[in-house]
């Protein structure tokens, strides 16, 4: 089977350990990779690694490269109002970067009961991580949605500057204007 000829790698995808919007489990997920072809796939729970432990073992055991990443809620320092940004660990530095962020989100970042990450801690915590954008419902999407192009343009600008060559916009095929 050749692995490299898949088209398509989830690189923003909920498990059971997101309880409140996801009751995909691991060891099915993984099957349905490996099924699919696809040579790697991310798990992205809400704010949480708890799944991680079990998805890397099992995803090495089915050929499958796994990638550890979180779907973060995000305040800027000026707004109260949050919005998406996946993270994906790109290397180990990523990996301790992301720990550190998730941790302090728990501890110090609480908002109505959620761990939100102050995008203020990214200036010291982005090596090694890739980020997404958050589609719609990140600040470049809620820019754009609202016609605001140039505050999604200075958004996109500073995701660009903290995420040198590993900011992407997320696309997702929803069936939504």
């Amino acid at each position: 089977m050749n692995r490299m000829a898949a088209s398509f790698v989830h690189l923003h995808l909920h498990s059971e350990y997101s309880l409140s919007d996801s009751t995909i489990q691991v060891k099915p997920l993984v099957s349905a990779v490996a099924a699919a072809a696809m040579p790697a796939v991310a798990v992205t729970d809400q704010c949480n690694l708890f799944a991680m432990v079990k998805f890397y073992r099992a995803a090495l055991a089915a050929g499958i490269k796994p990638i550890i990443g979180v779907d973060l809620q995000l305040q800027s320092s000026h707004d109260r109002e949050t919005a998406a940004l996946v993270l994906l660990c790109q290397n180990q530095q990523g990996y301790l970067n992301l720990t550190h962020l998730i941790s302090r989100a728990y501890i110090e970042g609480q908002h109505q009961g959620k761990p939100v990450v102050c995008a203020d801690w990214l200036q010291q915590h982005s090596e090694g991580l890739i980020a997404l954008s958050g589609g719609r419902v990140g600040d470049v999407g809620q820019a754009l949605l609202a016609g605001k192009d140039d505050l999604a343009r200075r958004h996109l600008e500073t995701w660009m500057h903290l995420f040198p060559d590993r900011f992407y916009l997320e696309i997702q095929r929803t069936g939504r204007p």
